[in-house]
């Protein structure tokens, strides 16, 4: 028995060789004759003969589907005892995600199972790959089920299913999981500035949902369009800005970072020429600064 492969949608040609003692020739399917000679008994118009000649007995099947698949038979009658040529069709179908998880989001600590179920003959390689690592790391889970017990913030992004069967090009799809998490404060820094002076305070924080802010001096929430000062959210980042220093706005500031998951906070101060932060004289710490300047400066001069 010989084997024809074909794809769902193509052709499949069935080629039975003969020779001139042969007298008569039919197609079978199982046990439903499709031609006899150059007569046609199926009722399938996608069945017709393409060759009826001393040498070769050959017809066509058109548009091929998966219930054309099986074994067919090339039935011969000579002067001496019939004989039978068969072959066996194969269709191969392209893979296709058929049912695949929807987009997702997550407390972090949660576990999490995604599903890729595809069809396709032979049947496909299910992959799962987290496409927001770094190139060749990407590689998670080859089945149709991806679980991810206790998520982490950095497991947030799109995960990519590919369902591949050498038949045609793979079929991706993409999930993408959200993993939420509280506050944090990675970015938080004294200013020093002179009466007078405009001076900016920052405050940035990571947290998904994107967290809210709010400003304190002492005890004392600073409320938004307060004279002389500004308070700007955009995104992760929170500045407060003073358009003209005067003594009063000396001090230490609290930054507060919300969301439905939690709060953080961090204490920032806005300080002037002579203030001592962290144990420190700031124009000490200037002075230091120049004397280190020097110092490079001079060794460099005599290095060279």
């Amino acid at each position: 028995m010989d084997n024809v492969t074909v794809r769902q949608g193509e052709s499949a040609t069935l080629r039975c060789t003969i020779d001139d003692r042969v007298t008569r020739v039919a197609w079978l399917n199982r046990s439903t004759i499709l031609y006899a000679g150059n007569d046609k008994w199926s009722i399938d118009p996608r069945v017709i003969i393409l060759v009826n000649t001393p040498t070769q007995y050959s017809i066509m099947i058109q548009n091929v589907d998966v219930y054309d698949e099986g074994p067919y038979t090339c039935s011969v009658q000579t002067d001496n005892h019939p004989k039978t040529s068969r072959v066996h069709l194969i269709v191969q179908v392209p893979p296709q995600i058929m049912n695949i998880s929807s987009d997702i989001t997550v407390n972090e600590g949660s576990s999490v199972t995604l599903l890729c179920l595809a069809i396709g003959r032979p049947e496909p390689t299910v992959t799962w790959r987290h496409l927001s690592v770094k190139e060749g790391q990407g590689f998670v889970s080859e089945d149709e089920y991806l679980e991810i017990s206790d998520i982490k913030r950095d497991q947030s992004g799109e995960y990519e299913c590919s369902a591949l069967n050498d038949v045609a090009a793979p079929d991706v799809r993409k999930v993408k999981i959200t993993v939420n998490y509280p506050p944090y404060i990675s970015k938080a820094k004294n200013t020093g500035v002179s009466v007078g002076q405009k001076g900016i305070l920052s405050c940035e924080a990571s947290a998904v949902p994107t967290a809210e802010f709010q400003w304190f001096k002492e005890d004392t929430r600073l409320a938004p369009g307060l004279d002389g000062m500004r308070i700007e959210n955009k995104g992760h980042i929170s500045t407060l800005t003073f358009f003209n220093v005067s003594e009063k706005d000396y001090g230490n500031y609290t930054c507060v970072a919300t969301n439905k998951l939690g709060n953080t906070n961090a204490s920032l101060t806005l300080y002037g020429p002579g203030a001592v932060i962290d144990g420190v004289n700031s124009a000490s710490r200037a002075l230091a600064c120049l004397w280190l300047s020097g110092t490079l400066f001079a060794h460099f001069f005599i290095k060279f």
